[in-house]
């Protein structure tokens, strides 16, 4: 029995499913997960000593790679003035100037601990400003594990939302709407019925919990137009995309500017951390300028807080995001000849350094192609890279 399967063991006696996020335990490709006991740069090393090269990067917060000296470094020197302090201190400003500087739609941005966090306070906050309650969101899109976001679409175009979880009562879906991604028709049929109710449309701009699914052409100005007509908020969830496709997101990328941005991941340089953002008047409705509440013991910790700081001042160096590009584009050309040399019927996704491949001939444009995929084919070739 290796080391990761004996701690696999264990580990299910003592936790839900062995894991502390679902995705972790392997179940949808079978086998043991690799418990990790070491990670450098490109590369992890599990608790039998193998290593590995990482595609996942702690599924991407480490833009950077794991253990970078100058993160390193910023946490060490933040931890030894204290882990977190229950009170404001100047990195949180510090990080706060960058986030407002590089991400066009955010005046002022208040930090969470987690991008669910940062999601249902959004979405708390555009309830408040529009005095409406129905939000549309799209299928294959996650946006965290608040109840009102664990919707199951219907059979239906666009359809309201059903509960996609046990123990998350139907009353508290029954204000969601779910359409298909990049189906700007269906989008104009939920506005024609819920527009006036529409309080906000949630999107992640490139789709990432699906697999990379970029937007169709005019889908986001699209999305951007339709708002603005119904009174409704554009909320950009960018957790994945915010700081990885360039410093201002995939807002910037594609030139359309949301009300709300949610963002997570990249900006705490690997610890955890959640924002949201946007119009100045907007924003200033949350407590304590405001009457919408939202607080949190660890909002805003030095930790966090530094390893942020630390690494998007690395990112904005000339060049960054044209070498991820430049590389990530190599990895890009590698797998299409792998697929044309092992004709395997592949589609390969990719909007700068983000890029998965689909065991399907394609497209894949929405949840609905992205399901077409041959998921035990997956599994083999998933193992495959493991053995």
């Amino acid at each position: 029995m290796t080391q990761s399967e004996e701690l696999f063991a264990r580990a299910q006696r003592l936790i839900p499913g062995g894991v502390n996020s679902p995705v972790r335990a392997f179940k949808a490709v079978g086998g043991t997960p690799l418990f990790i006991r070491k990670a450098e740069g490109a590369r992890v090393w599990d608790a039998d000593g193998r290593g590995f090269i990482d595609y996942l990067g702690s599924w991407g917060p480490l833009i950077l790679g794991h253990a970078h000296p100058s993160v390193l470094e910023a946490i060490t020197q933040a931890a030894a003035k204290g882990t977190s302090y229950g009170a404001p201190c100047a990195a949180e400003v510090e990080l706060a100037d960058r986030v407002t500087r590089l991400v066009p739609s955010i005046q002022k941005v208040r930090f969470v601990s987690s991008g669910t966090e940062a999601t249902m306070s959004a979405l708390r906050l555009a309830r408040a400003f529009t005095g409406r309650r129905k939000i549309l969101k799209f299928e294959g899109c996650y946006h965290g594990h608040a109840d009102a976001l664990l919707v199951a679409a219907g059979s239906g175009v666009a359809t309201l939302g059903i509960p996609g979880s046990p123990g998350v009562p139907e009353g508290t879906v029954a204000d969601t709407i779910v359409a298909p991604y990049n189906d700007l028709g269906a989008v104009e049929r939920v506005a024609g019925e819920h527009g006036r109710d529409l309080a906000a449309v949630i999107v992640e701009p490139v789709a990432g919990n699906m697999g990379c699914v970029p937007p169709r052409d005019g889908y986001l100005q699209g999305l951007r137009d339709m708002t603005t007509r119904a009174g409704a908020l554009l909320v950009f969830d960018e957790v994945i995309t915010g700081f990885r496709l360039s410093t201002g997101g995939a807002q910037v990328l594609y030139g359309v500017k949301p009300d709300l941005t949610c963002l997570g991941k990249i900006i705490g340089g690997g610890l955890p951390v959640g924002a949201y953002g946007g119009r100045a008047e907007i924003m200033d409705q949350v407590a304590p300028s405001g009457p919408v509440y939202q607080a949190g013991t660890l909002s805003g910790n030095p930790l966090a807080m530094a390893a942020g700081i630390a690494t998007i001042d690395l990112l904005q160096r000339a060049g960054t995001y044209k070498r991820l590009d430049t590389l990530a584009a190599r990895l890009h050309a590698g797998l299409l000849g792998a697929r044309e040399e092992a004709d395997v019927k592949v589609t390969i996704n990719r909007v700068g350094s983000m890029i998965t491949l689909f065991f399907t001939p394609g497209p894949v444009v929405d949840y609905a192609t992205a399901k077409k995929s041959d998921t035990a084919l997956f599994a083999r070739f998933f193992h495959g890279l493991l053995a």
